[in-house]
């Protein structure tokens, strides 16, 4: 079974991000997955631009999950980010953005994706689980905190 401490490495989560806007969000979580997973930080950037284009990946409660399939990628490879200030992100609630969890997946990864989109997105409608990754003090709490709850979650 898959951990976030399989697919986040603790170079691709951050704290008191800030960004002042998508277009920049999208930089620096780009800027992350080139130092994080040597990745091209430009084409992070596009793939994840143009998913955001289908329609916004913010889905309430302060929660965004960007993600988007990257050529010549070989696994599943995430970043998380907690933004200070809260930016305006097309929500479907409105309501500004202050918890990332960004996926990036191979283009052949179809299922896998999807299955690990849902796992993200059930993790992060948690609403005890989003106050404690709110609390982290520090990138390695927030890195501690993302392997803490996931057993019961493996249902």
């Amino acid at each position: 079974m898959m951990h976030f401490h399989d697919i986040v490495l603790p170079a691709a989560a951050a704290t008191e991000l800030a960004a002042n806007g998508k277009k920049a969000l999208f930089q620096k979580l780009s800027d992350l997955a080139a130092t994080a997973y040597g990745l091209d930080s430009g084409q992070v950037f596009e793939a994840l631009t143009e998913r955001e284009r289908l329609g916004s990946t913010g889905f309430g409660g302060g929660v965004a999950i960007p993600h988007a399939k990257i050529e010549g990628l070989e696994k599943m490879c995430g970043i998380v980010v907690l933004l200070n200030p809260a930016i305006e992100f097309d929500a479907v609630d409105d309501a500004p953005v202050d918890v990332v969890f960004a996926l990036l997946s191979p283009l052949d990864s179809g299922a896998e994706h999807l299955k690990t989109l849902a796992r993200v997105s059930r993790y992060l409608r948690d609403e005890a689980q989003i106050s404690r990754l709110r609390g982290a003090g520090s990138t390695e709490a927030l890195y501690a905190l993302l392997g803490g709850n996931e057993a019961r979650d493996a249902a």
